[in-house]
């Protein structure tokens, strides 16, 4: 499996956003359960989903504190790097 991803180390916290397709993010179990897998596949760091709306605005769920902070980050900003993940 592969998965678009950026790890961030901001203010002394490290975290991963993780780029889906918009359904995930309205399918509360699917959501839920990928944020526990990609948090253990990335050493147990806090993990935020994102995804773009219709317009391309990015959308996210995941910790408040992180979303609050990514919600006035340009997400073309983020480090992205393509993962390949074992499952």
């Amino acid at each position: 499996m592969k998965a678009q991803a950026a790890l961030i180390r901001e203010q002394g916290v490290s975290f991963a956003v993780v780029a889906v397709k918009r359904h995930v993010l309205t399918a509360t179990n699917q959501r839920e359960a990928l944020r526990n897998q990609m948090s253990q596949i990335f050493g147990g760091a806090p993990t935020v989903v994102m995804a773009r709306d219709a317009k391309g605005v990015p959308m996210y769920n995941g910790r408040k504190d992180l979303v609050k902070w990514l919600s006035n980050v340009y997400v073309e900003a983020l480090p992205w790097k393509e993962y390949t993940l074992s499952t």
